[in-house]
């Protein structure tokens, strides 16, 4: 492949987005297995530890591209980074609440379960949270395409600072990851560069300055800076900066496979992990004496494996459309050509 036909996109990359949808798997995991239980796991210590740059990376992660779209007209930008999302929003919307709405209604009653389902289309439902964000953020980011980058970005980062808790999800999770996602955008020429520079580093001094951020990290946790607002930015753009170049290392050593063909996947298995997720867990909390924090390893596993299996079983089907938006839900007709091999490979490889 020629470097003119080579796909705006880089292996560490797609190894990064593999490591935060890991954690977060992990996380909503760890925390139903607590919930359950009434009781913390052992593993509550690492979800607490990757709370500063999981979701923040994640983010930026998703900002990176930017630059090569915003540019685009209203009508083609607004089909593949607005209504792009809205329409995966949508559609496992409703798959997950139809699944979980027996629960629902006997918690809450029929009239509960209708105002949660007439809310969700303001506060976003659950895990999908992610995906309503990042269209809303999108669509923000071209809204301010003409306002200086620097202006931003101080902006979104005074907004994440100074912003009170008022309690609407929407604004305040705006408030809080604006500034990761535009500073995928704003400072992506920076970012790749350190990418460049961290494989061009040995391989033990660096893996020996990790183990040192993972420590700092440890201690800005547990000494409550990572939760402060204002240094909290400092610890997560610090944690960014770490998972980059973890995921330049892993990249580099070629032995990331799983964790890249995550991260291709990613928002697919955000979309699905929880259909089997749940189910392990309930069946692994009923065999005695297996420790909490295996139970959650194991619904971890099975959240990705199944949502990665499904993704696969369904491509090509009359079922692909969950996780291909069909041309009927598209502003205009897709432009054919140009689908790289990965892409190609693997349609929930393009949501980001």
């Amino acid at each position: 492949m020629t470097n003119a036909s080579r796909p705006l996109r880089l292996d560490w990359v797609d190894v990064a987005k593999g490591i935060c949808i890991i954690l977060v798997v992990m996380f909503h995991s760890t925390l139903g297995v607590e919930k359950a239980l009434g009781a913390t796991t052992a593993l509550n210590a690492v979800i607490e530890w990757a709370r500063p740059f999981r979701m923040p990376d994640f983010f930026l992660i998703s900002g990176l591209f930017l630059a090569a779209r915003i540019d685009r007209p209203w009508r083609s930008y607004l089909d593949a980074k607005v209504v792009h999302f809205a329409y995966f929003y949508l559609l496992w919307l409703h798959i997950l609440l139809a699944l979980k709405a027996p629960g629902i209604i006997a918690e809450v009653g029929v009239g509960g379960f209708a105002e949660m389902y007439l809310w969700s289309f303001l506060d976003p439902f659950g895990s999908l949270w992610f995906i309503y964000l990042l269209a809303v953020y999108f669509a923000v980011a071209k809204m301010l395409s003409g306002v200086p980058k620097a202006l931003v970005l101080a902006a979104a980062a005074a907004l994440h600072v100074v912003w009170p808790e008022t309690g609407v999800y929407l604004a305040d999770e705006f408030a809080n990851r604006f500034v990761f996602f535009y500073s995928g955008y704003a400072l992506a020429p920076f970012v790749f560069e350190y990418a460049k520079r961290v494989a061009r580093l040995p391989a033990a001094p660096a893996v020996a300055v990790l183990g040192l951020w993972a420590a700092g990290n440890a201690a800005a946790v547990a000494g409550g800076w990572a939760a402060m607002r204002g240094p909290d930015l400092a610890v997560s753009y610090i944690g960014i900066a770490a998972v980059v170049a973890v995921s330049v290392l892993l990249a580099r050593s070629g032995r990331a496979g799983w964790i890249e063909y995550c991260g291709r996947n990613s928002i697919a298995i955000y979309l699905a992990f929880t259909l089997f997720m749940g189910p392990a867990r309930f069946v692994f909390l009923k065999l005695a004496g297996l420790p909490p924090e295996a139970v959650a390893l194991v619904s971890t596993m099975a959240g990705l494996a199944g949502a990665l299996v499904l993704e696969r079983l369904v491509r090509g089907t009359r079922l692909d459309f969950l996780f291909v938006r069909p041309a009927a839900f598209r502003l205009s007709a897709p432009k054919r050509p140009a689908r790289s091999l990965r892409a190609a490979a693997s349609p929930a490889a393009s949501l980001l």
